[in-house]
């Protein structure tokens, strides 16, 4: 196995506070999503709902990954203050979290 040079995965794992607004989380999104254009360190982002037929999501509800180049453009996002004002008003409307990176490992037969 082979981990993937330099490409680090940010997973965040999330369940929305009961009563928050479907079209406030809609928008929630929209800018979370927006911080690729915005933050040069992200490269990609993708997200999406649970839809496990295994009922093992502790709740959560929603993931959103994001793709940088290294642990350093991590840390550059995490930092970057369009990131931080982005958080302080995402972070309000979860009931739990989760954040995880890992660099992508490359199984090879």
């Amino acid at each position: 196995m082979e981990e993937a040079k330099g490409v680090v995965k940010h997973v965040l794992l999330a369940k929305f506070k009961e009563g928050t607004p479907d079209d406030q989380i809609e928008q929630l999104i929209k800018d979370y999503a927006n911080l690729v254009n915005l933050i040069p360190p992200m490269k990609a982002f993708h997200w999406g709902k649970d839809v496990s037929i295994e009922n093992l999501h502790q709740g959560f509800t929603h993931i959103f990954e994001s793709t940088f180049e290294s642990t350093e453009g991590v840390a550059e996002y995490v930092a970057h203050p369009t990131h931080v004002e982005f958080a302080s008003l995402f972070l309000p409307h979860l009931d739990k979290v989760v954040i995880f990176d890992y660099k992508p490992t490359i199984v090879l037969p």
